[in-house]
């Protein structure tokens, strides 16, 4: 439950980081300066919490080895293997899904504003 949580914090920080920097690529010569300095202090805010998350994945890493390692003593090696699968696959999948999520959401902020373009 943990690897989920902190898998989908990761990706739903770097997704909103990228969308803040996309932002800050998009400024067009008009756009005040207060809105630039508050898009780089949003990217600095969100740049820093991803470092944690990074950290926070790190510690929970460890502590699946930890786990791993315990469940290892008890199960015989097919079951075992079965189960580093399962936890691979797991975070694998939860990744893909939140990929996904964010390219359909990206998707369709273009399409937005390609439609508001025209």
């Amino acid at each position: 439950g943990d690897l989920d949580k902190v898998v989908n914090l990761l990706l739903s920080l770097s997704g909103r980081l990228a969308r803040v920097e996309n932002a800050l690529n998009s400024l067009g010569p008009r756009t005040s300066a207060e809105d630039k300095v508050a898009l780089r202090e949003k990217k600095r805010q969100l740049a820093a919490q991803l470092e944690d998350a990074k950290e926070l994945k790190e510690h929970v890493g460890r502590r699946e080895k930890a786990v791993g390692a315990m469940v290892a003593r008890y199960l015989r090696d097919e079951h075992l293997q079965d189960y580093q699968h399962f936890v691979k696959m797991k975070s694998a999948l939860i990744t893909e899904q939140r990929e996904l999520e964010e390219k359909i959401k990206l998707g369709q902020e273009q399409l937005r504003c390609l439609q508001e373009s025209l």
